[in-house]
């Protein structure tokens, strides 16, 4: 079997002579850069980040709480808002003095547009409906605001409510979003919205630098499903009449106006069984005619963004690795923007004047930080708020490439402890990805559900598969694993044990499993039909019953079309024998199930089969977590850190330890909150 390491494997030092290693208390001051915006001029950014809550430290449990920053220079920077009413969608206002934002605050009963000086002081609300405001945008002379929002609730359903009719009919019972405008500085008090645009369910609007073009991408209902596979984008004039739609066919990224207002450049699936939104197109905003870029490229479009002189900016992720490269308006590539090697580019922007770009970025040794350059210049760090990291000592990170067993070369990100491998090798956490349309870059890659510093730091290898089925790597690859639910995609895993182990960096026999959604899927399929490989496995939010997850997701469409590639009734019995239960009598692995309560993508009965399944059939131990009020995958402080917890505790037993009947059921987490026992 062929591997390659391919970039080296050094420390990713610390300053502090006494570093230690990041533990599991750690995960919960990670800050990302979360979103940015450019003031007209270029002179500042805004921007916000995800600051984590600490219930170990007293703080309240919830969402990380969004804080609004502004930066003007190389860590110079200060915050705006804070203090948990959370921030989104921030913007400036056209003559760059303010920065709006979208939060609930003081009175509101729903998400208003709000606005701060950029000189200081408290902010002041700018417009509010008894709506939430979903997206929004200035028009150019500051005087106008487009937005989407629903029509206000209907307070007749709300008493009824009160009185307890509580029924809601599934599926049927819609709530549309529109497309509004309200003109600011009126005779109104408060100022009144007109609701303008096309019918359909409005998302994610742009205008044109002169403001006399929008574009809003619509689909047919509000259903999630509809949301993935059949949006497009509507052109309309200032007055939300239609200019043109851009029939792309399935999935729909994201889109902006060139400068003129003639072209967008955007991202979407080439067709409609394309499993992402990751190929750059070209289209006349007059007549909605687009031309594909570079269709059979090896690579993911994730953001686009107009220079000054026309020419397109994007951020290309291929394989492991980041880039920017300038197209002409044509499409042609032209050049690659300078920026440090080790960055992975998540996210871009400009703003009105285009001299100035920044960048959100992170790498092997730091979550996502802000970057910015003047449009022919070098970038340079303007915004890190994880200091903290200069007194860890961060475990060794590389690019690991292997050869499956049909001659596929499949790369990953590898983790591994400092120092050299033991005998025999360090024990494995592979954690696979969900989608699978979805990969792992050579950047920061530690979080609650994947703590790859923290494993590393007890001694683990961990690895980050880009098994086929990932993005990254062109459409091709990604449609590997269509029609092949736990073929070549998960032998890739299997393959990936073999190699690493050939390698003499793990040991085969200590090899655990987890993930989430798809990656859940990973787990269980490791729990049961690969069962010999794996001697622990961990799935979250997985799937264990291709059939009745068909019957009780909120995506059967897009399932369809970019996995499956047909329906369960059209094959029954293959549709059974991809599915984890269907083996789970031929289980030997400790299993430990973890899934959020309120899942509408992957139910939680999935969870709750696989259970039983390997309860009733299986000797392996096996136990099953819940957490209210979580979805497909955790939000809040105090269930991240429980997962965590639970999820090296359970490595940790059967990968280090003595294995056998799981560890206690209960965490002792009253001792570490203060909590005393009741008298």
């Amino acid at each position: 079997m062929k591997f390659m390491l391919l970039t080296p494997g050094a420390a990713l030092a610390a300053t502090a002579a006494l570093a230690q290693p990041m533990g599991v208390e750690d995960l919960a001051k990670v800050t990302h850069v979360d979103g940015q915006a450019v003031s007209p001029d270029g002179s500042r950014i805004a921007y916000v980040i995800d600051a984590p809550r600490n219930v170990l430290t007293g703080d309240e449990d919830g969402a990380p709480d969004s804080q609004l920053y502004v930066a003007w220079g190389e860590n110079s920077n200060r915050a705006y808002v804070t203090g948990g009413e959370g921030v989104s969608d921030i913007a400036w206002r056209p003559d760059g003095g303010a920065v709006s934002f979208v939060s609930k605050r003081g009175d509101d009963e729903h998400d208003a547009i709000w606005s701060i000086d950029v000189d200081g002081g408290e902010a002041q609300r700018v417009f509010g409906m008894d709506a939430n405001i979903e997206d929004y945008v200035w028009g150019p002379n500051g005087d106008m605001i487009y937005f989407i929002a629903k029509e206000a609730g209907d307070k007749t359903e709300e008493k009824l409510k009160d009185k307890g009719f509580k029924a809601w009919v599934y599926e049927e019972d819609h709530e549309f979003s529109h497309l509004w405008r309200v003109r600011l500085n009126t005779a109104d008090t408060p100022p009144q919205a007109e609701r303008i645009g096309p019918e359909g369910d409005l998302s994610n609007l742009v205008i044109s630098d002169d403001g006399q073009r929008l574009a809003v991408s619509v689909a047919p209902t509000p259903l999630i499903d509809d949301y993935y596979m059949k949006r497009q984008v509507h052109v309309l004039d200032a007055n939300g009449e239609p200019v043109s739609v851009i029939e792309t066919p399935g999935k729909l990224g994201l889109y902006k106006f060139s400068p003129s207002g003639e072209a967008i450049a955007m991202t979407a699936g080439i067709d409609i069984n394309d499993p992402s939104a990751g190929v750059m197109m070209i289209a006349n905003a007059e007549t909605g005619a687009y031309q594909p870029v570079e269709p059979e490229a090896e690579h993911h479009v994730m953001d686009v963004e107009w220079l000054s002189g026309g020419e397109i900016l994007a951020i290309i992720h291929e394989g492991v690795q980041s880039r920017l490269t300038v197209y002409s308006s044509d499409g042609e590539a032209l050049r690659n923007l300078d920026q440090p090697e080790e960055l992975i580019a998540r996210d871009v922007a400009l703003g009105a004047e285009r001299n100035r770009i920044g960048l959100i970025a992170d790498a092997p040794d730091h979550p996502k930080n802000l970057y910015a350059a003047a449009a022919d210049g070098a970038f340079a760090l303007w915004a890190d708020h994880n200091g903290w990291l200069e007194n860890r000592q961060l475990a060794n990170q590389r690019v690991f490439e292997y050869e499956a067993r049909d001659g596929q070369m499949v790369q990953g990100v590898l983790v591994t402890p400092n120092g050299e491998a033991p005998a025999g090798g360090w024990p494995l956490m592979m954690l696979v990805h969900g989608g699978p349309e979805a990969h792992r870059s050579n950047g920061w890659h530690t979080r609650y559900s994947e703590p790859g510093q923290v494993a590393a730091g007890q001694g683990y290898a961990a690895f980050w598969p880009n098994y086929r089925g990932s993005t990254g790597r062109g459409v091709a690859y990604a449609k590997q694993h269509q029609n092949d639910y736990a073929g070549k995609e998960f032998n890739d895993l299997v393959d990936a044990i073999g190699a690493l182990a050939e390698a003499g960096i793990v040991d085969p026999d200590r090899a655990g499993i987890t993930g989430g959604s798809y990656g859940g899927y990973a787990s269980a399929w490791g729990a049961t039909a690969l069962s010999e490989h794996f001697a622990a496995s961990v799935m979250f939010v997985g799937i264990s019953d291709q059939i009745s997850k068909f019957g009780t997701t909120d995506i059967p469409d897009e399932m369809y079309n970019v996995h499956a590639r047909k329906w369960p009734w059209e094959d029954w019995q293959t549709m059974l024998e991809v599915s984890p239960i269907y083996y789970a009598g031929e289980s030997r692995t400790p299993t430990l199930i973890l899934h959020g309560e309120d899942d509408t993508r992957v139910h939680p009965s999935q969870s709750m089969e696989l259970y039983r399944h390997l309860k009733l059939r299986s000797e392996a131990p096996v136990r099953l977590v819940f957490y209210p009020g979580e979805g497909h995958g955790n939000r809040k402080a105090a269930a991240q850190y429980d997962y965590a917890l639970r999820l090296m505790r359970w490595m940790d037993h059967y990968l280090q330890g003595d294995g056998g009947e799981p560890p206690a059921f209960d965490l002792d987490l009253a001792g570490q909150l203060g909590i005393e026992a009741a008298e």
